[in-house]
């Protein structure tokens, strides 16, 4: 294992640089993951690990790869580097899974963000849709970076077992209608339907941005619009917290352990 002191050393520039500047992870090709619980799951799910920069006395786990970079620094300069106010002993550079969307859809439930810009929720969405079987995470442009340090610990290791794509809405529109998919959104409009009478075990589901909603070009191209419902004195839900119920609908039926 190397030690590394030097808070203006290569390695630890590049760190914060990945940290800070999304364009800068894009063109470098990696993202900066932390803590144990995280590095757990990288190893479990196969995710290309890169560089391991951990403090000094914490021992790497015996699964880590020995094609691994390795490296050692003292608390401080760990903490000065580190995404969060308070760093969890170590942190790792994974390699940068491709956005591409795939030529085909072989799954039946999908979430689709539109605008979506809080690192939080769609971080927290990826791990709903994680937990519920969802078969895949579509992001239409104007969404938070899936790969910004706030996103990937918001997702609790969801990052590494289900897939994201971003694209034009053209894209998903022309995966839709190959797979015979239905685009419903969460939106208000004349044929709305409660989503309690909706079958979304075949279907993509879109969830709008927290200021606007639904983006009008989307709207046009959804066959229907559901609604959650809720009390009247109530006028709309988080993202995140409507994803949950949406994808706890489409679940239905499909998840282990459920009662006869």
């Amino acid at each position: 294992m190397e030690t590394i002191t030097s808070r203006t050393n290569p390695l630890i520039t590049h760190i914060r640089k990945l940290a800070a500047d999304r364009k800068y992870r894009y063109a470098s090709g990696q993202m900066v993951c932390e803590g144990p619980k995280m590095l757990e799951e990288a190893l479990r799910w196969g995710a290309k690990l890169e560089v391991l920069v951990c403090a000094q006395g914490y021992e790497p786990p015996a699964s880590l790869p020995g094609s691994v970079r390795q490296v050692a620094v003292p608390t401080d300069l760990l903490r000065s580097v580190a995404p969060t106010q308070t760093p969890q002993k170590v942190l790792f550079l994974c390699a940068l899974p491709a956005l591409t969307a795939p030529e085909t859809l072989s799954g039946s439930r999908y979430l689709v963000l539109d605008g979506l810009q809080d690192p939080g929720n769609l971080g927290t969405l990826w791990r709903t849709a994680d937990a519920f079987g969802a078969d895949g995470l579509f992001l239409l442009p104007g969404c938070a970076d899936p790969y910004s340090p706030k996103t990937l610990r918001a997702t609790m290791g969801a990052c590494f077992r289900l897939p994201v794509w971003a694209g034009e809405l053209e894209t998903l529109a022309s995966l839709l209608a190959q797979s015979n998919l239905p685009l419903y959104a969460t939106a208000l409009r004349a044929d709305t339907r409660d989503i309690r009478a909706m079958d979304l075990t075949r279907a993509a589901v879109v969830i709008g941005s927290e200021g606007r909603g639904v983006s009008q070009q989307v709207l046009d191209q959804s066959e229907k619009t559901i609604k959650i419902p809720m009390t009247a004195r109530c006028e709309s839900l988080n993202a995140a917290a409507a994803g949950a119920v949406v994808l706890w609908q489409m679940c239905q039926g499909t998840l282990p352990g459920e009662p006869e």
